[in-house]
C-alpha cells in the first residue's frame, strides 16, 4: 500500500521510473544508431567493389579497342605495301631495261649489271670532264675545293692530259670563228674552255660550238684592281675541278693563236716549265710599286713583274689558287697604282716556285708605245707577213734545249682583224 502520506517516497518513485524510461529510450536511440551505421557500411561496402569493377571493365575495353584498331592499321599497310609491290613488280618485267639501265649498262646476253652513275650519285665521271659549269660555291668555298689534291700517283682511269683554254673577257668573244676553227676537227679529250665573262653576259653560240656552256660563274671585275687576280684564280679553280686538265692558258678576247692545235698542245704537254713572265724591272714601274708593308713576308729584292697572260702546269695551278697569305698581301697593300694582275703570281712564284718557271710567256703582246695598254692591231696591220713575223720571233729555252717557236698566241687583235685572219689561217697557221 502506498504510503500517500510520505511524499518523499512518491518522489523516489517517480523518479525511478522515470529512469527506467529514460534508460529504455537511450537503449532504443543507441540501437538505432548502431542499424544505421550498419546499413551505412553495408552500403558504402556494395557500392565501392561494384566501382572498381565499372572502372576496370571500362578500361579494359578502351585497351582492346586501341589494340585492335592498331593491329588493323598495321595488316592494311603489309597488305597495301605487298599489293602494290606485286603490281610494281609485274609492271617492270616489261619495261626493265629501258626504265632502269642504259643499252651500254646491260651485257648482251641480258645480264643485269651494277647501274654505275646514276642521278645525283658521285662517280668518277663527275671528276673527268665537266659538262656542267654551273655551281654556287662561293670563292672561298670553290677554292678549297680545287685546292684538293690526290696523294695517289696514278689514276684509276686512262687520263690524256688536258690543255685548259681560259677565257677573261667582258663580253662577245669577236676573235670566236678563228678559235671554232682552231678547235675544229681536234680531239676532244686533248682541251678543254672556261670562259669568264661579266655578270650578267651570256655567251650565245650554237649548241654545236665548243664554247656551247662553257661560262663560269663570274663576278665583276676592274680593271688594274685586284678583281682581276680574282677572276684569275676563279678561272684556274673552275678548270682545277677536272682532273684531267693539266696545263692552263689564260686568253683574252683579243686573243689569237699562231699556231695550230697539233703544235700548241705538244709544246705544253711536253714542256718541263711552265710560261709565266717575270723580270726585275728597277723603274718606277716595277720596283717603284712595292709597298714596304709588304715586309718581311716578300722584301723588294723578291718584287717582280710580268705580263698577265699566263700558261702553268697543273701543280702550280693548285698553288695559286691555295694561296691566301700572300694573295691578301697584294690585296691590302698593292693599290692604287700596283696593278695586282702584274705582280702577283710573277712574285709569288719567284719566291716560291722559281725552278718550275720558265721566266717568260708564250702570247706576244706589243709594248712598243709608251702607253697604259699594248698596241692594237686592226685588219690594216694584219698581214700574212706580219704573222710570219710573230711565229718566228728568233729562239727561246724550251726544257734543256733551244726551240724556234717562242710565242703560241698573240694579242692585241681588233674585232677587223678577224676577216683577214680567216681569209690566210689555213696557208700560215696550219688550221
Amino acid at each position: 500500500m502506498v504510503d500517500f502520506g510520505n511524499p518523499g517516497r512518491l518522489d523516489f518513485v517517480e523518479e525511478k521510473g522515470k529512469g527506467k524510461e529514460e534508460k529504455r529510450r537511450e537503449k532504443e536511440e543507441e540501437m538505432a544508431r548502431s542499424r544505421e551505421k550498419e546499413d551505412l557500411e553495408s552500403r558504402f561496402n556494395s557500392q565501392v567493389p561494384r566501382s572498381l569493377a565499372d572502372s576496370s571493365l571500362s578500361l579494359f575495353k578502351l585497351i582492346s579497342t586501341l589494340i585492335i584498331f592498331v593491329v588493323g592499321v598495321v595488316v592494311g599497310l603489309v597488305s597495301s605495301s605487298h599489293v602494290n609491290r606485286y603490281f610494281t613488280f609485274q609492271n617492270d618485267q616489261f619495261n626493265f631495261k629501258n626504265i632502269y639501265f642504259d643499252s651500254e649498262q646491260i651485257s648482251p646476253d641480258g645480264k643485269m649489271v651494277v647501274n654505275r652513275e646514276g642521278e645525283g650519285s658521285l662517280s668518277l665521271g663527275s671528276l673527268i670532264g665537266q659538262r656542267n659549269l654551273s655551281h654556287r660555291m662561293t670563292d672561298e668555298e670553290l677554292f678549297w675545293r680545287a685546292s684538293l689534291v690526290p696523294q695517289k700517283e696514278e689514276f684509276p682511269f686512262k687520263r690524256v692530259p688536258r690543255v685548259a683554254f681560259l677565257f677573261l673577257t667582258r663580253g662577245p668573244l669577236p676573235m670566236l670563228q678563228l678559235w671554232e676553227r682552231f678547235f675544229s676537227g681536234q680531239d676532244v679529250e686533248k682541251y678543254s674552255i672556261y670562259v669568264h665573262a661579266l655578270p650578267g653576259y651570256e655567251l650565245k653560240v650554237s649548241n654545236l660550238s665548243v664554247f656551247y656552256s662553257r661560262q663560269i660563274p663570274s663576278q665583276h671585275v676592274e680593271w688594274g684592281s685586284v678583281s682581276l687576280v680574282d677572276a684569275e684564280k676563279r678561272l684556274l679553280a673552275n678548270a682545277l675541278l677536272d682532273f684531267s686538265n693539266e696545263r692552263f692558258v689564260l686568253l683574252s678576247e683579243s686573243c689569237i693563236p699562231i699556231y695550230n692545235f697539233p703544235t700548241v698542245y705538244k709544246y705544253l704537254v711536253e714542256s718541263a716549265h711552265s710560261f709565266v713572265e717575270s723580270y726585275d724591272d728597277p723603274t718606277r714601274y716595277g720596283r717603284g710599286r712595292y709597298s714596304r708593308w709588304m715586309k718581311p713576308d716578300i722584301t723588294l729584292s723578291e718584287w717582280r713583274k710580268g705580263s698577265q697572260w699566263f700558261e702553268m702546269h697543273r701543280t702550280l695551278a693548285i698553288k695559286i689558287v691555295a694561296d691566301t697569305k700572300y694573295y691578301m698581301l697584294f690585296r691590302k697593300y698593292c693599290k692604287p697604282s700596283c696593278y695586282p694582275d702584274e705582280h702577283y703570281i710573277p712574285t709569288y712564284l719567284r719566291k716560291f716556285h722559281g725552278a718550275l718557271n720558265s721566266n717568260r710567256t708564250v702570247t706576244y703582246v706589243d709594248w712598243s708605245e709608251m702607253a697604259p695598254h699594248p698596241a692594237s692591231f686592226t685588219a690594216a696591220n694584219v698581214t700574212e707577213r706580219f704573222i710570219q713575223s710573230l711565229r718566228n720571233n728568233g729562239t727561246c729555252s724550251y726544257n734543256s734545249g733551244k726551240t724556234p717557236i717562242c710565242y703560241l698566241f698573240a694579242r692585241k687583235f681588233d674585232p677587223s682583224a678577224l676577216e683577214p685572219l680567216l681569209n690566210f689561217s689555213s696557208q700560215v697557221m696550219g688550221f
